[in-house]
């Protein structure tokens, strides 16, 4: 499996320790109590199905005893045989019965199981800081979770329905044969099943780097192949389908190589359980052989340890894969539960309040102070930055690329906290309230707009899931994507591809201010959204920037100086400082950095 972020990458792929299996399993205790009453039944029933098997080979016994007999005697009429039979049948349907009646009663404790510890890892995802997913690997994270969930699944299977059972079991038949027999058949018993399980768990964990070996590469052709086939317009660009094809066989290749070294070794571990399984069979039955010549032991007695020990051995056949299947699934829960278990890099603070503003219908007022922040150590991009935005104004950011513009739109959605510095909201600082009152109160229209693999007017909804059709007709509208909408043959209905890929750039800008106006933000930010639209669209856009900004705080972070000539503030960044601020025909008068840029775009256009 392939981590995501630092600190959680080597933990996972170090071989887990007994120590961790059993972390795994208190991790996951506490969803299984939740239905306490249904596990101590699910239990019982486990034991009297049990209890009913070892009944079944004991009246058989006494079924082959009573009919020893001669045949003009009066038990002939088979009076006892037939009350045995009839016995015999009610305990091999009372064992059935049991048996179905506990994977009845756990299975809704499994599910449950799974569907909350699926639903808390996905919660947790979305809760981790945005450093964390840029990070990761979403083919290899997604698939992490979907074997984790499994594995709970195959965990509760082979504990419950096959270990348990079979322990139960041993202990019943150890017990018949101290009881019934000399002490001898259940030394043997009991000395074949420890040799068997030590050799199995042995050989066991000297397999299982090969099976970690081959989900490490799983997981890394998964994320390849996903990877690729997300970027496919990039790979035909390109034409580099057979250089995909041959990153994606590298990882098959060494798939390949520990899938057979598993099989080969899987092959010495099933001879080995064979070998004491023969050998511990051949002493019990040679021990039950000799007692019949030697008169202690009846016919009924000699198959009855056979049966015995043939249903006992049955499922320890399968004891090596199973106890590899739960080192696999108690494995893929530790992957999971690690993801649950990374620590929130920006969380809300113990006393956090939600945001307030002030209910002047202006917008909330901003302020950075001394603001600086990196996302590396070795390279600063904001450089003890501040200013402020007045309640209900605009203020534009300007400047070239790398300049640390786009930050402080993902400073203030507080995505990164500052590492010096407080950036305020109506005096509030915000990481003393919560995220959550934060991101509801703003509104973004990223420059990189993606799309959710649905209909045009879900994505538009997605502003807010409550808002009525007319309300997601009116933000189309103010949006200027309404008549281009109603022209598509579905409409609202028009799917849009994965990751909007069926749209154009302009469109898809245009769907994601539809979006955030539906939002109904306080503060509104523009990251470069109009950098996809055409010229006639974005002087449309620009005349209806500024009534959307009317009753709001708005920043708008731009390249092209066109947008943002009506701002009430303009703030030139170059190397994550401020070098100018003032209006647009302050900074052109005072033929600084802003008057620079302001001609070599307008050249640039005449050209």
């Amino acid at each position: 499996m392939r981590h995501t972020s630092g600190h959680h990458h080597s933990g996972a792929n170090s071989k887990p320790s007994q120590s961790n299996d059993w972390k795994v399993i208190r991790d996951l205790l506490p969803y299984l109590l939740e239905y306490k009453f249904r596990v101590a039944i699910a239990l019982s029933c486990l034991i009297a199905a049990k209890v009913a098997n070892l009944g079944i080979p004991i009246l058989m016994k006494q079924l082959i005893d009573a009919l020893n007999i001669k045949a003009n005697s009066p038990q002939a009429l088979l009076v006892v045989p037939a009350g045995l039979i009839l016995a015999y049948g009610l305990l091999r349907i009372s064992a059935s019965l049991f048996t179905e009646l506990r994977e009845s009663l756990f299975a809704r404790v499994t599910q449950n199981a799974v569907r909350k510890v699926a639903l808390q890892v996905f919660e947790h995802l979305h809760s981790l800081a945005l450093s964390f997913h840029l990070a990761r690997q979403t083919g290899g994270v997604s698939r992490d979770i979907e074997r984790g969930t499994r594995g709970i699944q195959s965990l509760i299977s082979y504990s419950l329905y096959s270990i348990l059972p079979t322990l139960i079991e041993f202990c019943l038949v150890l017990g018949y044969f101290a009881y019934s027999y000399d002490i001898w058949f259940a030394s043997i018993t009991f000395a074949a099943l420890v040799l068997y399980i030590g050799f199995t768990v042995v050989v066991t964990e000297w397999r299982t780097h090969f099976r970690r070996t081959m989900n490490d590469m799983d997981s890394k052709a998964n994320q390849k192949a996903i990877d690729s086939l997300l970027n496919f317009e990039t790979v035909k660009y390109f034409g580099n389908e057979a250089f995909e094809a041959g990153r994606y066989d590298e990882n098959l290749a060494r798939y390949q190589v520990a899938a057979v070294k598993s099989q080969k070794s899987l092959a010495l571990l099933n001879l080995g359980q064979q070998t004491i399984i023969a050998i511990g069979l051949v002493m019990i039955l040679w021990r039950a052989t000799l007692g019949v010549v030697e008169g202690t032991m009846t016919l009924g007695d000699l198959v009855l340890v056979n049966t015995l020990m043939i249903q006992l051995y049955i499922p320890l056949n399968f004891l090596g894969v199973i106890y590899r299947e739960i080192k696999q699934s108690l494995t893929d829960m530790d992957r999971m539960f690690s993801i649950l278990n990374t620590e929130k890099e920006i969380a809300d603070s113990a006393h956090a309040k939600p945001l307030h503003i002030d209910n002047h219908g202006d917008g909330p007022d901003v302020r950075f102070e001394n603001v600086s922040f990196h996302y590396d150590a070795k390279r600063e991009i904001l450089k003890d930055v501040s200013f402020h935005i007045p309640a209900g104004t605009i203020t534009a950011v300007v400047g070239q690329s790398g300049g640390g513009k786009s930050t402080l739109a993902r400073l203030l959605f507080r995505f990164y906290d500052v590492q010096s510095g407080k950036i305020l909201i109506d005096e509030q600082n915000i990481q003393d309230v919560t995220q959550a009152s934060l991101r509801k109160a703003i509104g973004i229209v990223p420059q990189d707009t993606v799309l959710f693999n649905d209909t045009i007017g879900y994505n538009i909804a997605y502003g807010d899931p409550k808002a009525s059709i007319e309300e997601v007709h009116e933000a189309a509208r103010a949006a200027q994507i309404d008549s281009f909408i109603k022209r598509l043959p579905d409409g609202y209905e028009t799917q849009v591809g994965e990751r909007g890929l069926k749209l154009s750039g302009g469109e898809k800008q245009r769907v994601a201010i539809a979006r955030t106006l539906l939002k109904k933000p306080s503060m509104l930010i523009f990251d470069e959204a109009t950098s996809a639209l055409d010229s006639k669209t974005e002087r449309a856009f620009q005349e209806e920037l500024l009534s959307l900004a009317k009753n709001r705080t708005t920043l708008i972070i731009a390249h092209r100086l066109s947008t943002v000539i009506h701002a009430d503030q303009i703030l030139v960044m170059e190397h994550g400082q401020i070098v100018e601020r003032g209006t647009h025909l302050e900074l052109l008068g005072i033929h600084g950095r802003y008057a620079e840029m302001w001609q070599m775009q307008e050249r640039a256009a005449l050209d």
